[in-house]
């Protein structure tokens, strides 16, 4: 299956980007069947070939989310933009409060398995 994603090819510190079409299974810096634009976030440069990422979609190419945003937020497709970075977890109802050490109680062993008996060294 064919997405359509980003490669990063800019520099350590310097990002630089290329909207890739690329096999799933491929690496993300492995050779790209077709380069389809380029994204400079340092100096705001952007380009891309709208008519052959249309292309690419009508034949049945994915988009990862980061490239679907990009695409929606150039106007180059219709729809909305996906959530990319994971969500706060909602509350899982465990008290956020410290404790005292004296409300903490130990636990009594339910059976003698949980707390063999030692012997008293004699």
């Amino acid at each position: 299956m064919l997405k359509i994603r980003f490669q990063r090819v800019g520099k350590k510190n310097r990002p630089h980007f290329r909207l890739v079409l690329t096999e799933v299974s491929s690496a993300p810096k492995k050779k790209a069947q077709e380069i389809l634009g380029f994204w400079d976030p340092i100096k705001k440069e952007k380009n891309i070939k709208v008519e052959r990422v249309k292309y690419w979609l009508g034949v049945g190419a994915k988009t990862s989310p980061t490239a679907n945003n990009f695409l929606v937020s150039e106007n180059v497709i219709q729809g909305s933009k996906i959530p990319v970075h994971k969500q706060k977890p909602e509350s899982t109802g465990v008290s956020a409060t410290p404790v005292s050490p004296k409300e903490v109680k130990n636990p009594e062993p339910q059976n003698e398995k949980q707390m063999p008996d030692i012997p008293a060294n004699t």
